[in-house]
């Protein structure tokens, strides 16, 4: 039987090689002309599969397979086919590792090799379809569809390749590695064959669909593009040719100028620091680094640096006046508590009339409710209210506090 398939095969290929011009006369125009050709030859070609007539009153052609081969060797721009079948081949791919695992139970090792052999030659030629499929894309591509000459018939094409990347990305769904790898199992040969390389070709084909649908997406856009430009040129040739003695008005001194023309340049909005800006982290960090404190006092003699006597009263008020701000913030704490109610800082310090700075006040309110340990900060709820700094994003002016309890 194999042997039979290897004369056969060697007799195709020889018919191929001793006819290549009369085939390729045949895939560029389309069909055969047979008044140039004996019917003996004609005849051995359409037995041996490489022309086959459609219908009785038709020319001859090549037959499918026959002109797939050589488009894709040839990397013919005009293949538009792509095969994206993915759901039967992947069912033929675990009815054959069925078979294999079968006949590996069974020892019949004659038939385990027939069975890897086919599931090999059906795994790579999956993996090849696929890439193929990726290759006639880019090829179309990166020639812009030029084996169409209209604008709308680039769209068209554009279109139909958008609608194959669509089709091939839904029949890519339906690869489930989970299951390839519970029927492979622990066998090496299925791992490899079912697992491995499966999952490599699949990661690669859909990395480059990304790319080509990017790709048709910005073509689409430039085709329309230019398609509006060709319209408003043909408009304009069309109206000049109807009414060749226009001229355009001075639109400058029209008390209403049209939309096309009343447009302004675009105002540049006020440069601000922006510190959320993780990129621009190393940057900022450079420049704070590079900023020089100087310190230094025009003024040859400093009084206040010379000796001076320690005044222990002066100390001692000082003292007071930080435990009488500290008292007037647990003061507020408690007056919280005992009424439930919020109260602001602010609000509190003008009803006791309190002497301390406002300012100074509110930081000894946060300061105070920050040295509470956690528990305690639980039973408090702390909000301030204020505004974005109008230059430097990302810096809080605190106007107020108000304390309430959860």
């Amino acid at each position: 039987m194999n042997q039979h398939l290897q004369q056969a095969g060697v007799k195709l290929l020889n018919a191929l090689s001793r006819h290549a011009e009369l085939i390729m006369q045949v895939y560029v125009s389309g069909t055969l002309d047979e008044s140039k050709h004996t019917p003996k030859i004609i005849e051995g070609l359409c037995q041996l599969g490489i022309l086959w007539r459609p219908e009785s009153d038709t020319q001859l052609r090549l037959k499918s397979a026959v002109r797939n081969l050589l488009e894709s060797s040839l990397h013919d721009e005009r293949n538009r086919q792509i095969d994206a079948n993915i759901g039967s081949a992947l069912a033929s791919l675990k009815t054959l590792a069925q078979h294999y695992k079968e006949a590996l139970y069974h020892n019949r090792y004659a038939e385990v090799d027939a069975h890897l052999s086919d599931l090999t030659e059906h795994v790579y030629a999956l993996t090849e379809s696929l890439s193929n499929s990726v290759r006639v894309l880019f090829s179309r591509i990166n020639n812009e569809f030029g084996y169409v000459a209209s604008i709308d018939a680039k769209i068209r094409e554009n279109e139909l390749a958008q609608s194959q990347v669509s089709e091939l990305l839904n029949q890519l769904e339906m690869f489930r590695f989970d299951e390839l790898s519970e029927l492979a199992g622990s066998n090496r040969e299925l791992r490899h064959l079912l697992v491995v390389t499966l999952q490599h070709s699949f990661s690669k084909v859909i990395q480059e669909l990304s790319i080509v649908q990017a790709r048709l997406l910005e073509l689409i856009g430039r085709f329309r593009e230019f398609k509006g430009r060709t319209q408003l040129l043909k408009g304009f040739v069309l109206h000049m040719e109807q009414k060749p003695d226009f001229s355009p008005v001075n639109y400058s001194q029209l008390s209403q100028v049209p939309m096309l023309f009343n447009q302004a340049a675009a105002l540049i909005k006020p440069a601000a620091v922006d510190v959320h800006r993780i990129e621009h982290e190393q940057d900022l960090q450079q420049l704070v680094g590079a900023i020089k404190a100087f310190n230094r006092s025009n003024s040859a003699h400093q009084p206040e640096r010379a000796a001076q006597k320690i005044n222990v009263e002066e100390q001692s008020a000082a003292q007071f006046a930080e435990d009488k701000l500290r008292l007037a913030v647990e003061a507020y704490f408690c007056q919280v508590i005992d009424s439930g109610e919020r109260l602001t800082a602010l609000d509190y310090h003008q009803q006791h009339e309190l002497d301390f700075d406002p300012e100074v006040w509110i930081y000894q309110v946060v300061g105070g409710y920050q040295g509470l340990n956690m528990e305690e900060q639980s039973y408090f709820a702390l909000d301030t209210t204020g505004e974005a700094h109008p230059i430097y994003s990302g810096n809080y002016i605190i106007r107020d506090v108000e304390l309430g309890l959860r």
